[in-house]
């Protein structure tokens, strides 16, 4: 009798708590924060859910208080040393980037009049903030456009998995631009700018600077005559033909008569691009004659045709 009594108090009797330890920090994915966020050595019982997640690139601090309360409700034997205790739920997040958001502006002004030509200012503008590597669907809604008066606005929903719909309304002002060439990299005076030494970029109008050069065609094949750095504007005045003699070199002096063509060795005493001239001493005479320059290396003294 007494041996069934005992075994009627046991299956009585609650269930013991289990034993945990605090976690201090707790880095969520989800949208959603669990026990196991919260505390460690809970097992299976620690995929309960207690709530949602903070938004993403913000934390949440559980303090001891609400700690106690969650603890007690979930029947897990912790309780706090001094009252001190904290969890700080973290949940990764990245900015929108400013581009994907004008790039969808683009797209439904673009059906509304706006020109390839034209940029989109937003003042004050923070990007808002997503889930890490999440896949989000840019959404414009009720865009206008006013082209007379150079204005825009539009609603922005932003759609992304493990969060809800964010909402934003934008406006802003269409700002008209103009293409410009800048150096993709450090360059030296005498370099020849190649097509892939420059690159071309959009500015608003206001914004360009006199005798900056706008067309490829008029920068390519030229050589600096000053240096520049990357993403630096290249101004027309800092270009020029390249040198086919430099000072110093020894040319071929070809002179050219009627009937006749001699050539002799010379040294330039200057440097200069072909079809311009340049003071060339004959090797031989040691006399100083001006020549133009035909090709690379090569002058041509008198009788220029």
């Amino acid at each position: 009798m007494r041996i069934l009594l005992l075994l009627l108090l046991a299956f009585a009797a609650p269930a013991r708590a289990e034993p945990a330890s605090l976690r201090t920090l707790a880095v969520v994915e989800e949208p959603m924060v669990r026990l196991s966020d919260l505390f460690d050595n809970l097992g299976q019982r620690g995929e309960k859910v207690l709530g949602p997640a903070p938004p993403p690139g913000t934390r949440l601090v559980v303090e001891a208080p609400q700690l106690l309360a969650i603890a007690r409700a979930n029947r897990i034997a912790w309780r706090p040393a001094g009252g001190a205790e904290r969890v700080v739920i973290e949940r990764p997040g990245r900015a929108l980037a400013r581009e994907e958001v004008l790039l969808a502006l683009r797209g439904a002004l673009r059906d509304q009049g706006l020109e390839e030509g034209m940029d989109l200012d937003i003042p004050g503008f923070t990007p808002p903030m997503v889930p890490e590597g999440a896949f989000v669907r840019v959404v414009v809604e009720g865009a206008i456009l006013d082209a007379d008066g150079g204005r825009f606005a539009a609603t922005l929903a932003l759609l992304a998995e493990g969060m809800p719909t964010q909402r934003l309304r934008l406006a802003g002002r269409v700002v008209e631009t103009v293409p410009m060439l800048v150096a993709a990299r450090r360059m030296s005076p005498g370099e020849v700018v190649r097509a892939n030494d420059v690159r071309l970029i959009r500015v608003p109008a206001s914004r360009l600077r006199p005798g900056a050069a706008q067309a490829m065609d008029g920068v390519v094949g030229q050589a600096l005559r000053r240096p520049a750095a990357a993403e630096q504007p290249l101004m027309l005045a800092d270009l020029s033909r390249p040198a086919m003699v430099e000072r110093g070199q020894t040319v071929t002096m070809l002179y050219e008569g009627p009937g006749i063509m001699l050539t002799a060795q010379g040294r330039a005493m200057d440097s200069a691009a072909r079809g311009t001239g340049v003071p060339v001493m004959n090797l031989s005479s040691r006399v100083v004659v001006q020549a133009e320059v035909v090709a690379p290396g090569r002058v041509r003294v008198g009788g220029a045709r």
